[in-house]
């Protein structure tokens, strides 16, 4: 189960840099995780200061 970034999400970038499998990217209004290549690490989630990213 992939992890995806809610509304909540600031765009401050903090969860970009700590995908192992670079899964993360900025979007139009905040950033995307491609679901394809995310490996559910949670890594995104830990570093998250408003607890955007969330398993889907």
């Amino acid at each position: 189960m992939a992890y995806v970034i809610n509304e909540a999400c600031i765009s401050c970038g903090a969860c970009e840099p700590e995908c192992p499998v670079s899964a993360i990217s900025a979007g139009d209004d905040k950033y995307v995780i491609d679901a394809a290549s995310c490996i559910d690490c949670g890594a995104c989630a830990n570093v998250c200061p408003v607890d955007a990213p969330v398993a889907e």
